[in-house]
């Protein structure tokens, strides 16, 4: 596991067979104003351009701090770190709060991913602030057209490539032959992402974070992102825990926190589709 203090941001992650699972761009930049392109960045306050922020926010552009005084961990694990970022100069002229951003990054016993944040209100004035929050997390993947994403059937979302506009997914897995935008809403706390060439399945839980966002930018956008290779849409996909339709508010002293954990199951629940029998298997991982 590697996790860079720009951007509080994870950009490796291995199985026991040192496997990379997640995507991280050949043509990646490691300083500002570019955020890392791959990995898992920490979009707050902001998702896309849902608010009048930066893209995506603030903090996958900050350099963050390692946490002194971590609050006490959520996992038994002995491999975690923790970071913090707090408000500097240039954010509040933009975003004029005072607050703490919490991050732990753990790997479990058996190799989970296991990532919480904590926001805190730490104004002053006694004014609340409100926010929207992702791990927009990039999984490395064999070929996006082998792929598919279960879970998400008949959940309203928000197509971002059509305005915003709300549909509803008609298809029992989310598959991938062009350009894909997406918020899913209200989605349950478990989604999984079926890469069949590789046999590799990753199960995504989530807390305090409804929503879902599903993102590959296909050709056409792949070649007019200077950080991000022409090719390289064909192995990757963005699949990530947010908190989006329904922004979080706090009041000065107040706190939120959010946790999402990816797991990768066993190759063998990789084969066709999930059927109840299999599903009631990974919920009991």
């Amino acid at each position: 596991m590697l996790v860079y203090l720009y951007g509080g941001q994870v950009t490796s992650w291995k199985n026991n067979s040192g496997e990379q699972q997640l995507f991280l761009s050949k043509k990646a930049s490691f300083k500002p104003p570019k955020a890392i392109r791959g990995g898992i960045q920490i979009c707050f306050p902001q998702l896309g351009n849902h608010g009048v922020l930066e893209q995506h926010g603030f903090a996958r552009n900050r350099l963050w701090s390692v946490d002194e005084s971590p609050p006490l961990p959520d996992t038994t694990s002995d491999c975690h770190i923790d970071l913090i970022l707090k408000q500097s100069e240039e954010d509040m002229k933009t975003w004029p709060h005072s607050y703490e951003l919490r991050l732990q990054v753990a790997l479990s016993p058996r190799g989970d991913l296991i990532l919480t944040s904590r926001i805190k209100n730490k104004n002053a004035d006694g004014k609340p602030f409100q926010f929207t929050f992702a791990f927009h997390t990039y999984f490395s993947v064999s070929d996006i057209s082998e792929v598919r994403v279960e879970g998400l059937d008949t959940l309203d979302y928000h197509d971002n490539l059509q305005s915003k506009i709300r549909c509803t997914e008609q298809g029992d897995a989310v598959v991938f032959e062009s350009e894909v935008d997406r918020i899913y809403l209200s989605a349950p706390p478990k989604i999984v992402t079926i890469d069949h060439e590789k046999k590799r399945t990753f199960v995504l839980r989530k807390k305090e974070l409804p929503d879902v966002v599903v993102w590959n930018p296909w050709d056409r956008k792949a070649k007019a992102m200077p950080d991000f290779g022409a090719e390289e849409y064909k192995c990757m996909l963005c699949v990530g825990a947010a908190r989006i339709e329904k922004p979080i508010t706090l009041r000065p002293g107040e706190e939120w926190q959010g946790r999402q954990e990816i797991s990768p199951v066993p190759s063998s629940y990789s084969s066709g589709l999930l059927d109840p029998e299999m599903i009631q298997q990974m919920q009991r991982i």
